[in-house]
């Protein structure tokens, strides 16, 4: 593992940099409350880089609200390719420029995440998200007409109802509020439990296995094993039971159609979707409100108080929001090049190299998105790849989207006064995860 103390010993510039990664700059912006970046060096540091850029000399991850500075300064040095050591010590290409990360999320041919397993921060194999080609394509099959555009907009009044019947329960206990742990999270907990027809007695306990399922600090691997163990025993009882008493449920559409996979993925096919299904949710739920309540827009104080008053404009809000603000704690999962390649900057990989896309840096890159640090709700185009793209991109990505539009519209219709409880920057970030996002934003509305 390559320690940051280790890198402080290079070289005097070196020293310089990488002291600079420590403490990245979080001055105030011009741009509509946005921390100004540093500005891009035309040079590659001498020292190692480490990955993720946020860890830190105890091996822990601790991703702030915004992409770390030095993203940006990858970005725009040379061809945007540049080598970096994971925390565990392997050596790796990290990939910042947009058609680059593009290149790399759709060509499963090239860049595979099958062969790129044993570098996962947590145990994937034999999920949707560990496999290639045909295999990805059966396990995924067996479920994608539930995630359609079409099929989505038909859970659209439950959803809101669903939104609807949280924000009473919050508003019920009274202010302040913690809108993660009264809101946020139960609210996407619930929806994606309803889909798949989870116990209501059983939710609480399976939140708890999923939150150490997807922990990436050393001192957490053995607990996120046993909750691995743990998840996967339960859903193999409750898919038994689907195969015997079927309903009209997720869970038994995977038991009659899933029928055929492999044990293994039969079984992790449903972990990955609910682990998945609300914490990525409810992190963008907490994070957007975050941003909204202390950041300004336009002649508004807020871009929340902005939002209550054109309830229009939350489609395109979320998009921009989406893209700047990601939930990913360390970009995206690492592939594995199986042949030698060129990517459209112009870098080269060899057949073997450890490749990871950074959508982060990719979603700021000023050749595809002009003033990138600005948060524009009227952005259009606005291709960001939070949801990645290609094969591997975001089953549930519409799914995601609607919950998080009917959360954040139920909110500012309901709640146009809401306000932080506490300052801004006394907001904590989750450490030690792979999913990024608050740990609490307590609120209060009169």
């Amino acid at each position: 593992m390559c320690h940051r103390d280790h890198v402080l010993i290079l070289s005097r510039t070196c020293r310089g940099f990488c002291r600079r990664r420590e403490n990245p700059p979080r001055r105030p912006s011009e741009n509509r409350g946005i921390p100004a970046m540093t500005a891009a060096n035309s040079h590659v540091p001498a020292c190692p880089i480490t990955h993720p850029l946020d860890l830190g000399p105890d091996g822990v991850n601790r991703p702030g609200l915004y992409p770390h500075a030095l993203y940006h300064e990858l970005r725009e040095a040379e061809n945007g390719v540049h080598r970096v050591v994971r925390s565990n010590g392997s050596p790796a290409f990290l990939v910042t420029r947009y058609d680059d990360v593009l290149t790399v999320l759709r060509d499963q041919a090239t860049f595979s995440r099958k062969e790129a397993l044993e570098e996962d921060d947590i145990d994937l194999d034999g999920t949707i998200l560990g496999l290639d080609d045909a295999e990805h394509a059966a396990v995924r099959g067996v479920v994608a007409d539930h995630f359609t555009p079409r099929a989505v907009r038909r859970l659209g009044p439950r959803i809101e109802a669903a939104a609807s019947a949280q924000l009473a329960h919050l508003l019920e206990a009274g202010e302040p509020a913690d809108l993660m742990e009264s809101y946020a999270l139960p609210y996407a907990l619930n929806v994606i439990s309803d889909l798949f027809g989870l116990p209501a007695q059983d939710r609480s306990r399976f939140r708890a296995w999923g939150e150490a399922f997807l922990a990436t600090s050393a001192l957490s691997r053995s607990e996120a094993a046993d909750a691995q163990l743990a998840m996967v025993g339960y859903l193999a009882t409750l898919i038994e039971r689907r195969r015997s008493r079927p309903g009209d449920d997720l869970l038994s559409t995977i038991a009659a159609r899933g029928a055929a996979l492999p044990p293994d993925q039969l079984l992790k096919l449903p972990l990955a979707l609910l682990v998945g299904g609300w914490e990525t949710t409810a992190s963008s739920i907490g994070t957007f409100t975050q941003v909204l309540l202390s950041h300004p827009y336009d002649d508004h104080e807020t871009a929340y108080a902005y939002l209550a008053e054109h309830p229009e404009s939350v489609e395109p809000a979320l998009v921009e929001l989406q893209r700047m603000f990601t939930t990913a704690a360390a970009d995206a999962l690492p592939r594995r090049a199986t042949r030698d390649t060129v990517l459209p900057s112009g870098a080269r990989l060899r057949a073997g190299d450890l490749v990871i896309p950074s959508h982060v840096t990719a979603n700021y890159d000023p050749r595809v998105f002009p003033d990138p640090h600005r948060m524009t709700f009227t952005r259009a185009p606005n291709r960001h790849l939070s949801f990645g793209h290609g094969a591997h991109h975001c089953i549930g990505r519409h799914l995601s989207h609607t919950e998080i539009s009917a959360a954040m519209s139920v909110l500012l219709r309901e709640l146009p006064t809401l306000r932080l409880a506490v300052p801004a920057e006394d907001l904590q970030r989750k450490t030690g995860q792979i999913i990024a996002g608050p740990v609490s934003v307590p609120v209060a509305w009169t």
